[in-house]
């Protein structure tokens, strides 16, 4: 089953939606963004899915912060993994006490076989299993979030050979397209299920729901 993340949560009433959607990861982003939430409030948040029998992994998402302060944040707020979106370095990544997912921006220049490069010395700095890739599109001055797409044909190719989670661009209408034509580990969603910039409860069950079906016409064919 595809895994999915449900990025750049700040309020606590769609951070219970998302639980209820039955969603795997649920991403809060402290580096600078309109959807940027302070420690107090990302603590109150994952105190809100304590209610949940079942509720998702909540993940911080940060950009070039010293690896002190993630370590710090992520500790009082509860946070269970940590995602690095901005130019750390894979030495970086042994710093950080949590699971890390560890973003590759994907430009147009970018090849399949340079995206596995990249992953290949991650995996000689970590260990195969020491993170987990998210392949998100690469956009000058941002590091995320911008709702631009990137080649899935690439992320094919590169999933075929390493289990990652695409970003970018990613809607309710498209994510059955994505699955079927990459066949990626995982997906991950902010703009996409917003609506005039707010987190749209409606948008975030629909776009589960079509992964889960997705998911399930490709196990009846397999």
């Amino acid at each position: 089953m595809t895994v999915v993340k449900i990025d750049g949560i700040s309020r606590i009433e769609d951070a219970r939606a998302v639980a209820e959607a039955r969603t795997d990861y649920l991403g809060m982003i402290f580096a600078s963004s309109p959807r940027q939430v302070t420690p107090e409030t990302a603590r109150r948040i994952v105190g809100a899915l304590d209610g949940f029998q079942i509720r998702p992994q909540v993940v911080g998402v940060f950009v070039n912060t010293p690896a002190s302060e993630i370590n710090r944040l992520a500790g009082f707020c509860g946070l269970e993994l940590v995602q690095l979106s901005g130019d750390e370095s894979w030495e970086y990544c042994r710093d950080i006490n949590r699971p890390v997912i560890k973003v590759i921006h994907v430009s147009e220049n970018s090849g399949a076989g340079g995206v596995l490069e990249e992953i290949a010395t991650g995996e000689r700095v970590l260990g195969r299993d020491g993170f987990t890739c998210l392949l998100d599109t690469s956009v000058e001055g941002s590091y995320g979030g911008t709702g631009k797409k990137f080649d899935w044909e690439l992320a094919r190719e590169v999933s075929q050979q390493r289990p990652v989670m695409i970003a970018g661009g990613l809607t309710p209408e498209n994510v059955e397209e994505v699955i079927r034509v990459a066949r990626p580990w995982g997906v991950d969603v902010s703009s996409g299920v917003e609506t005039g910039g707010s987190k749209d409860i409606a948008k975030i069950k629909a776009f589960v729901q079509a992964v889960r079906r997705v998911d399930d016409e490709i196990q009846h064919i397999a």
